[in-house]
């Protein structure tokens, strides 16, 4: 049977499952977002999942403009950048860094992979060290994206005597009071605890004088708009603003306009992650879904593999019953505390167990070396969030595999 014929096939079954998928969330599962907030399930063609790479796509090559050592930035941070590591900027911390060293706001388009971590926090730090700015708040929507964030300050403040505070769900709140009460000079954050931290009186978001929205969309995915707006509306007017989202919606334009003061626009055009995965659909019913599972996660080859779940119980559930039937596994969501969450990551990092089981929550902004295979156990709420899941692998010069099961009644 040719893919065509595949696709067509299973056309109506992919129409009908996404919509029994809508029905089970709007009737109340919960995932992503502060408030469990539903998504409608967009409707698409399976043909979406099938797709052969022949080859390795080469990255286009990009010259830049600077070297690390033509920006105007102190000694200590060129340390700091060369001990991570890092020869040429990217094109993202090409193009934004010398803007954000002359405090301009900035609204910056770039995907996961690019650098623009780093493309922020050298100039920021560097604006520490200057004076031209006092402390740093950097709002982001997970829990793993604000501590890989801290990871990477770690770095480019080593020597310079700045403090920072994580301020996330998960963990225990006393700590983080505690550091906020040595008035660090960056706070990284999730909007609800930053937000719980403001009303509790221990957080003065009118000292922060440059802001970091990163991966704007995503926090309005996961149903963190109000929670944004009530943090812009403590902040200090004269203040420097970055603002970060790979796509802009009318609602992240609302947000957007309220939020800076004459931007400089910068845009990166990255390929699509999913350019180097190999793509296919796995038809399964009720009955045969888990045995069908199992007899893929045996096959050589499947070394490391995440498999997306919908809900934060049913990953539970599968977790449970892959360990019985003698597989290691490690599950994510959002009901784990942070702790659990971090150990999961870690033991799937370090391949001391080769399966990882997580809700959308890992989709995004997750750096994982050497992930053999993703496995859409269910199926993804939208096209945007299949990239997104199937993008965990592919990556690093490596092509990657996707499957996606399809049930039939």
């Amino acid at each position: 049977m040719s893919k065509y014929e595949k696709s067509k096939r299973f056309s109506s079954v992919w129409s009908e499952s996404t919509t029994k998928a809508g029905q089970r969330r709007s009737s109340g599962s919960s995932q992503g977002g502060r408030r469990g907030q539903a998504r409608p399930v967009k409707k698409f063609n399976p043909s979406d999942f099938i797709k052969k790479v022949e080859e390795q796509v080469a990255a286009p090559v990009y010259t830049p403009k600077h070297a690390f050592s033509d920006f105007l930035i102190t000694e200590q941070v060129k340390q700091n950048i060369a001990k991570r590591g890092y020869i040429a900027p990217t094109p993202i911390q090409d193009q934004a860094i010398p803007y954000l060293l002359e405090g301009k706001d900035l609204i910056g388009s770039a995907n996961t992979g690019t650098g623009k971590t780093a493309a922020f926090l050298i100039p920021l730090v560097d604006n520490l060290i200057t004076k031209k700015t006092s402390r740093v708040l950097i709002m982001t929507p997970t829990r793993e994206l604000a501590a890989q964030i801290q990871a990477e300050l770690a770095v480019f403040k080593e020597h310079t005597g700045f403090s920072s505070a994580l301020c996330i769900g998960g963990l225990n709140i006393n700590p983080q009071i505690n550091h906020l009460a040595k008035d660090p000079a960056f706070v990284i954050g999730t909007p609800g605890r930053l937000k719980d931290l403001e009303q509790q009186g221990y957080l003065r978001l009118s000292k922060y004088t440059s802001i970091v929205l990163d991966e704007v969309d995503t926090m309005l995915d996961m149903g963190f708009l109000q929670d944004m707006k009530y943090i812009i509306a403590k902040l200090p007017q004269n203040r420097h603003s970055l603002f970060f989202s790979a796509t802009i919606s009318p609602a992240i334009k609302q947000v957007m306009d309220g939020f800076l003061r004459n931007p400089v626009s910068v845009s990166v055009k990255t390929r699509q992650s999913a350019e180097n995965v190999n793509q296919d659909i796995v038809t399964v019913t009720a009955l045969t879904k888990l045995e069908t599972l199992h007899d893929l996660l045996i096959k050589p080859g499947f070394t490391k593999v995440i498999i997306f779940v919908r809900t934060k119980r049913a990953t539970d559930k599968l977790a449970r019953q892959l360990k019985e039937r003698g597989f290691e596994a490690a599950a994510i969501h959002g009901d784990k505390s942070q702790e659990q969450r971090k150990r999961a990551l870690a033991l799937f990092k370090n391949n001391t167990v080769k399966i990882l089981l997580a809700t959308d929550v890992v989709a995004r902004g997750i750096d994982i070396d050497d992930v053999s295979h993703v496995i859409n156990y269910d199926l993804p709420q939208s096209h945007e969030d299949y990239i997104h899941r199937i993008g965990r692998t592919g990556r690093a010069n490596k092509i990657g595999q996707a499957l996606t099961f399809i049930e039939q009644d």
